[in-house]
């Protein structure tokens, strides 16, 4: 699969037109539970669940584009979504949806000659649901 038509959605808003990349990650913390009836091999757990959802946007600082979206929105907590295209969502093409902080925002990145644009991550509050319907 080639992504070329990814969907992303902060706070009820279809950013898609400004993200050229965007990477969803979750994890599980491993817990170490091993003991001595292991015989010598370590046992692990998982332990709490985190995410992570990482942008990067062409920017744009006209009225009502990214950079007023994004900069109210520093330090609250938001719903978001993505899906691998933007067509409905199916078992070939699930949504993964949940609550983000909206830690930083870089109104200004990159260098002489370079698009403007603004990356940042963003960790999930709560959790990450995946659904297909």
């Amino acid at each position: 699969m080639v992504l070329t038509s990814e969907y992303v959605s902060i706070a009820g808003t279809d950013l898609s037109e400004y993200a050229r990349k965007a990477e969803l990650t979750v994890e599980v913390e491993e817990k170490d539970v091993t003991t001595y009836a292991s015989a010598g091999w370590k046992v692990l757990l998982g332990g709490l669940k985190s995410g992570e959802l990482g942008c990067e946007f062409l920017q744009d600082f006209a009225a009502t584009r990214i950079d007023s979206i994004m900069w109210p929105l520093l330090g609250t907590v938001v719903a978001f979504e993505v899906r691998p295209t933007n067509a409905v969502v199916g078992v070939s093409n699930p949504k993964y949806t949940g609550s983000i902080l909206i830690k930083e925002w870089k109104p200004i990145e990159g260098s002489v000659g370079d698009e403007a644009t603004s990356s940042a991550s963003f960790p999930t509050s709560g959790p990450v649901l995946r659904a297909t319907a």
